[in-house]
């Protein structure tokens, strides 16, 4: 019940994000902007915050575990969207652009605030390990993907981005026990309030370009996102409940596989591809984030 609220309660941020678009108060370049605040500023603070103000303990070797469940998740995702793309014979154009949706989760934009709402965040030292190895493979096979290409040549700047370098500062602070002034923890807990709200109203400004129903029209791309966010979490979840004792860290399994396609695909795909690949891209992050509203609750109550 507390994951359907909170999923309602990022779809009203996702209205008003639209609605204010649709009314011409925010556009496409205020969205660059907030989007800006969000990227480097208010989810690096969630982040921290999770560690400075947070209650909890974490054993060492539960970050252990978590580092290899998630290198194993990634890599089953990357191995996923070989197959996906062939299994719902996607044309060949358009293969790129299925591979990545495959790939790449929202777990940033949308992973960590319902992972902060429903496990508290404590839990967000699990997500920050995901973040990491996530940002990694997106600059990697992401980018070589969006290219049409193989794996190439790793940029190593960009896999160090602020996102990354808050989620090891965060991990050497917490276990490091070092300790914090109390107006940075409260800078980081205001700071990471901005992250639902804003990172929602980004993606309600960027459904306002796409004609909703259109989205439910592509039966290929629908059929496609059902899978995604519903057959396959509720087929893996079992798996992982079984070889893995943290609840915590099942929870946030549960989540990171249950997201929608990241948002930064469209983007890789936009810098990298071509227009019509662009396009494509931005219909399949609009529906699976529209549908993931209510399939990340029906997951979460099939496998719990």
């Amino acid at each position: 019940m507390l994951l359907l609220q909170q999923m309602i309660v990022l779809f009203i941020y996702i209205v008003i994000g639209y609605a204010a678009a649709k009314r011409g108060i925010m556009d496409e370049e205020f969205s660059k902007k907030v989007s800006w605040i969000v990227v480097n500023v208010a989810n690096p603070a969630l982040t921290l915050s999770a560690v400075v103000n947070g209650d909890g303990m974490i054993e060492g070797r539960d970050l252990l575990l978590t580092a290899l469940t998630a290198l194993v998740i990634l890599g089953g995702m990357v191995v996923l969207s070989l197959l996906l793309p062939v299994l719902f014979r996607a044309e060949k154009k358009e293969r790129n652009v299925y591979r990545l949706m495959s790939a790449f989760n929202n777990i940033g934009f949308m992973g960590f605030p319902v992972i902060a709402a429903v496990y508290g965040e404590e839990a967000l030292l699990y997500a920050a390990i995901f973040s990491m190895l996530f940002n990694v493979l997106m600059y990697t096979y992401g980018i070589q993907t969006a290219r049409g290409q193989g794996m190439g040549r790793i940029e190593w700047k960009k896999i160090l981005n602020i996102g990354v370098i808050s989620s090891i500062i965060a991990i050497i602070i917490y276990l490091l026990k070092i300790p914090t002034p109390q107006f940075f923890k409260t800078t980081m807990s205001g700071l990471s309030g901005l992250t639902a709200p804003l990172s929602m109203m980004v993606i309600g400004i960027s459904l306002a370009s796409i004609p909703i129903r259109e989205l439910f029209m592509d039966m290929r791309m629908l059929s496609y996102s059902l899978t995604k966010l519903l057959v396959l979490p509720i087929l893996c979840m079992p798996v992982i409940n079984r070889l893995v004792e943290n609840e915590m860290l099942c929870g946030v399994c549960m989540i990171m596989i249950s997201t929608p396609a990241a948002s930064m695909n469209a983007m890789l795909v936009q810098q990298y591809g071509d227009g019509k690949e662009a396009e494509l891209a931005a219909r399949g992050v609009a529906l699976t984030t529209l549908l993931s509203v209510a399939t990340i609750p029906i997951v979460s109550a099939v496998v719990f």
